[in-house]
């Protein structure tokens, strides 16, 4: 069993106290955003056993599920606009050895390698999880380790069971999380021995000693100063501690090891001052979620009024069998007045409650952002191209902040991870020595960062028509643009791999061949006629014996 001094795990102890009282006051705002979007997948955070099957079963607050199809709408525009497994959403480039083919090469190579390896694993089935956490809570947890089976493998924490803080960048880089596991469980992924006495005597008992739960508490924290020593090289940025929360003694950890990259995953939809949690659109939308529940349930009530009103029955019914349901027969004594009549009739407007529905439905759909993904389906009629990318533009303003914050927080680091594993194990081919004390740049290609992109690419084909409106006058306006340079910047505006373009080294020389062929090519136009003139100077008199151009050429 591993084993740290007292006083380091009374320090990850007092950390861990920290993290959760820096995390309680969130606790309360995501229950109420799960008991009204999605109680099923998050009933860990009731608050007790009983409350969390009753509500997961029932879900007593939710009448009208737009909020929950709407966040899961968000969840798969998401995933498909941003990493869809069914094209490459991501390459790798050097811009230093941007000519180099030899390197292009290769980090085409390792880009197919890795979405080869991403495809294999449980990679797309846990971004889907996180996604939908992320559109849902606005906070989200994704972590991967190497895997013997897989090469390496993802694993989704639950929001309630984890604690995060961030640095002075805002950059998530410590995290903690306090979960139960059953003896069973925590022997197989630590071994036997490393785990403590408690957990021995139960799993050598057998049986359903196996099925006990055990608290265990995991935390990643940055490695070296101003932190103690526990073990960890100092080579490796960050390291990992787990220990039992119950039956253990102080100091003593189930496992202690170090990564050579942040192995996390951690986003969040937007944050506000020093929050180390996200906020997005279901806080946003929570008054018009709650109000659209409140509205079902009142139409519902006034439905039940019309179809089910209170009743005033003559006295001679008590006691006597009576069938009020569509072509019942109760038979009475003969008399007048006998019989079952409402005692008040109501005529709610239910028309006007079913367009306040629509409209809380429309707003939750813009809070979670349906409209860009549904932008196209949703048109009353055929729009034009232009039409249809001018309003996807201005769509991506609301969620270019988003997508930008997703890429460097989540995408980033799952991307650099998996490279990292897949280099230690000598996944790829020989890297290029060029590229051995270089780090290699991810460039995102899916539809939502090509839609991004291609807003720069405007202006260019605005510039360009500009310049040949003008060339038509005056041709040596044509002259002014450096057009190499623009074809290669709107090749990259528009999303198209540079290895679809040659390098500047290979124009360089077919321009060199081309001045060098015309150089040829007109000497050789310029040659006949001065022979000839050369010719009749030779047989032009002059006086005496001589001619023209003898006389020209002993003049010099």
């Amino acid at each position: 069993m591993p084993t740290i001094s007292t006083t380091e795990h009374d320090r990850y102890k007092r950390l861990l106290t920290s993290m959760r009282e820096d995390r309680q006051p969130w606790r309360e705002h995501w229950r109420l955003i799960a008991d009204y979007v999605m109680p099923r997948r998050y009933n860990w955070l009731q608050s007790q056993r009983e409350t969390r099957i009753s509500t997961q079963l029932s879900n007593p607050l939710i009448l009208d599920g737009a909020a929950t199809l709407a966040a899961r709408t968000l969840a798969a525009g998401m995933m498909n606009g941003i990493t869809s497994p069914a094209r490459p959403w991501f390459r790798l480039s050097a811009p230093q050895f941007r000519d180099n083919s030899r390197v292009r090469k290769w980090l085409d190579a390792a880009q197919s390698d890795m979405l080869f390896a991403m495809a294999e694993s449980n990679f797309y089935n846990a971004l889907a999880v996180q996604y939908l956490d992320l559109s849902v809570f606005q906070t989200s947890a994704m972590f991967i380790y190497e895997d013997d089976a897989d090469v390496f493998r993802c694993y989704n924490y639950a929001l309630g069971e984890y604690f995060f803080m961030q640095n002075n960048r805002h950059i998530v880089d410590r995290f903690a999380r306090e979960f139960s596991w059953r003896v069973e469980q925590v022997v197989a992924e630590f071994g036997l021995d490393n785990c403590s006495q408690y957990v021995q005597d139960r799993f050598k008992r057998g049986g359903e000693g196996y099925n006990q739960k055990i608290d265990l508490v995991h935390m990643i924290e940055p490695n070296g100063p101003p932190y103690r020593d526990i073990g960890v090289p100092q080579s490796m940025p960050f390291r990992e501690v787990y220990w039992e929360t119950k039956g253990s003694e102080s100091g003593k950890l189930l496992r202690v090891r170090g990564f050579n990259e942040w192995p996390g995953s951690c986003p969040r939809w937007e944050i506000i001052g020093n929050d180390a949690y996200g906020a997005g659109p279901s806080s946003d939308a929570m008054g018009d979620i709650r109000q659209l529940q409140h509205m079902t349930k009142r139409k519902l009530e006034a439905m039940d009024y019309m179809v089910s009103p209170p009743v005033v029955a003559d006295i001679q019914l008590q006691h006597r069998p009576t069938a009020l349901l569509p072509r019942g027969i109760t038979y009475v004594a003969g008399a007048n007045n006998v019989g079952v009549k409402p005692i008040y009739t109501i005529n709610p407007p239910i028309g006007e409650i079913d367009r306040m529905i629509e409209q809380l439905r429309g707003r939750i759909q813009e809070y979670y952002h349906n409209d860009l993904f549904r932008m196209i389906s949703s048109l009353e009629t055929v729009r034009s191209a232009t039409e249809i990318d001018a309003r996807r533009e201005e769509k991506l303003v609301l969620l270019g902040p988003v997508l930008d914050r997703f890429q460097s927080e989540a995408l980033d680091a799952s991307v650099r991870r998996i490279f990292g594993i897949m280099y230690r194990n000598g996944l790829f081919s020989p890297v290029p020595p060029e590229l051995e004390d270089a780090e290699a740049m991810i460039d995102y290609t899916s539809v939502l960062s090509d839609a991004q992109r291609a807003v720069g690419a405007a202006p260019l084909e605005r510039g360009v028509a500009f310049v040949g409106n003008i060339a038509a006058a005056v041709p040596e306006a044509l002259a002014v643009v450096d057009w190499e340079e623009t074809i290669r910047d709107y090749w990259g505006n528009v999303g198209i791999s540079e290895k679809n373009l040659r390098t500047r080294e290979a124009v360089a020389e077919d321009r060199a061949q081309q001045q060098q062929q015309k150089a040829v090519a007109g000497a050789a136009e310029v040659g006949p006629p001065l022979a000839q003139s050369a010719k009749l100077l030779s047989e032009t008199p002059v006086g005496g014996a001589s001619d023209a151009l003898s006389m020209i050429l002993g003049n010099q």
